[in-house]
């Protein structure tokens, strides 16, 4: 389960999540003089995910909500991952979505400096030492949930002597990971980040904004909190992995004497048929398993958007699912649901045969053309009505047509009639093969009043079919995206790896579609639904002489009958 927000009513209190009720109370009670300030804290590692979508929905969205302000800062405390090409992209996916950091934009590589001094004060106070242990050694110096860890024999060194080799440290005279500064808490405590933590590793790397001029770089814990404190966030959202750090961020604000940020956590999201592990991700791009952080089949934001998503619909998927305290699993098919009620009010409705087949009308005249008026969109009426060409040879799907249906087949079959979509009923007369048996033209004719008077008036056949006009169609390229794994948990199966569970069909390339002619005006990224097919959206790859179009998502959840 999750908490969800509820609809307001008129005159009827909103349900808040635990966080606002935690603002409202501070809000109450004066604290930091009724300031809210929050930040969203990206790592410049990789791209965003649609989980870290719904950290920043909150982020943002908690200062929007309360007159406050959100920063962006990027924790950039590790040279060797990071890139400014992921801080480029992180800039864009946010905006994308809808944010505004104003000129609030910082690094956690802005605050060196003072994390330095700050490092400085813990070593003076002989709350931090110089230890020479290797991974290896700490690693085997390490207790047990019952058992304390065993003490470094570098842990009660002179202040003085920590002081001038951390100094020393600082100015480059010892190799990688030869020596870490650590805190100097409490060994025997239950909680393991208490026991003496890393707060600084030696790495000779160039960082992207720093250069050359550190080759010491501060731990996460150590940066993360202070750079809170520097920045003046009363309210820091966390997720629920930092619980066991709380007591650690708490400890060096006390230590430190600083402005007392507060650290609040929420459970992250977790999404079914979903990856969402940077490092996994980055393995999928670097082996070639996907095109890149922005294939449609990849859960970031670069990815979502090239496939057809919408700023709009992942904000709702982002407010349905809520703020829980509890770790839980969303069915992905809800966020699904979310792009298809968005689009659906919006993406104008247009023709698309995706799998073609000549279909000829023997009794309309050779060489005419109609236009015929259709909707953009029925749900928006403000989207008005277009002209599509009508002529004696038209496209249809090919599975619309069978010689020997079923029951209850309400589409195309020899003696039966059905309705082109905005145009006339037809009626199968005879099918025209190749050598190997296969249909290359369906022959039909068509009732030529039943095109006359209004839509009440018309006569009511059982099945609606679209269609392209033959002469008028343009050839395209479309891609059918599906899911990119094919297990609920693909990350959960402790005797496999997650890649065993890749989704064989989560692209299918059609390389001969047709579409309308409007279609030739369409332009990068936009919505359509392309008529009982699904909604689609142009791609980056298309050009004015061969458009490529990406399937969002199917006008319903096919998985859901799969898995009845």
């Amino acid at each position: 389960m999750t908490e969800e927000k509820e609809i307001s009513k008129p005159d009827e209190p909103r349900s808040l999540n635990f966080i606002e009720q935690i603002v409202e109370e501070d809000l109450k009670s004066g604290k930091h003089g009724g300031r809210i300030q929050t930040r969203f804290p990206p790592e410049p590692n990789g791209y965003l995910h649609i989980g870290h979508a719904k950290a920043f929905c909150l982020d943002f969205g908690i200062a929007e909500e309360y007159g406050g302000k959100c920063n962006l800062r990027f924790d950039d405390t590790n040279p060797i991952t990071e890139d400014t090409s992921y801080v480029d992209a992180i800039r864009k996916d946010i905006h994308w979505m809808g944010f505004d950091w104003e000129d609030r934009e910082f690094y956690a590589s802005d605050y060196f400096d003072q994390l330095y001094e700050f490092a400085l004060k813990l070593i003076e106070k002989g709350k931090a030492f110089v230890c020479q242990l290797s991974a290896d050694e700490v690693n085997a110096s390490r207790g047990t949930d019952f058992e304390p860890d065993i003490p470094s024999p570098y842990r009660n060194r002179p202040v003085v002597e920590n002081l001038d080799l951390f100094i020393r440290m600082k100015n480059g005279e010892f190799p990688n990971d030869s020596m870490t500064l650590r805190a100097k808490i409490d060994l025997d405590s239950t909680n393991m980040h208490m026991r003496d933590p890393i707060l600084y590793r030696i790495r000779h790397a160039r960082h992207h904004r720093t250069g050359d001029k550190w080759c010491i770089y501060p731990m996460y814990d150590w940066a993360h909190g202070q750079s809170d404190s520097i920045e003046g966030i009363t309210h820091s959202l966390c997720t629920l992995e930092f619980v066991p750090h709380r007591p650690l961020y708490e400890w060096f604000i006390n230590e430190l004497e600083i402005f007392p940020s507060r650290q609040i956590e929420f459970a992250r999201l977790n999404l079914s048929y979903t990856i969402m592990s940077k490092r996994k991700l980055l393995q999928l791009v670097n082996e070639g398993h996907v095109k890149g952080w922005d294939d449609p089949r990849m859960p970031t934001i670069h990815g979502l958007r090239r496939r057809g998503y919408t700023p709009g619909s992942i904000r709702q998927f982002a407010e349905t699912v809520g703020i829980a305290k509890r770790e839980n699993v969303i069915d992905v098919a809800l966020l699904e649901f979310c792009i298809r009620e968005d689009l659906n009010k919006q993406a104008p409705r247009v023709m698309a045969v995706l799998n073609p087949v000549k279909l000829v009308i023997d009794n309309y005249p050779e060489g005419k053309t109609e236009y015929l008026e259709t909707v953009n969109n029925p749900e928006d009426e403000s989207m008005g009505t277009r002209l599509l060409p009508f002529s004696r040879e038209l496209y249809i799907e090919r599975d619309d047509f069978m010689e020997d249906p079923p029951k209850k087949f309400f589409r195309l079959s020899p003696g039966s009639e059905v309705r082109l979509k905005s145009a006339y009923i037809i009626k199968a007369e005879s099918v025209e093969k190749n050598a190997d048996g296969n249909i290359t033209a369906i022959h039909c004719t068509c009732d030529p009043e039943s095109l006359s008077g209004g839509e009440e008036a018309r006569r009511k056949v059982k099945g609606t079919l679209h269609w392209v006009s033959a002469p008028h169609a343009l050839s395209a390229e479309v891609r059918l995206y599906d899911r990119l794994f094919n297990d609920p948990d693909p990350d959960g199966h402790k005797e496999q790896n997650f890649k065993e569970f890749l989704n064989p069909d989560s692209l299918t390339v059609l390389p001969d579609c047709k579409v309308e002619p409007s279609l030739k005006e369409a332009k990068e990224l936009d919505h359509l639904q392309f008529t009982r097919l699904g909604y689609f959206n142009v791609d980056p790859d298309s050009t004015a002489d061969h458009m490529v179009f990406n399937r969002t998502v199917s006008l319903k959840d096919t998985w859901a009958k799969q898995n009845q």
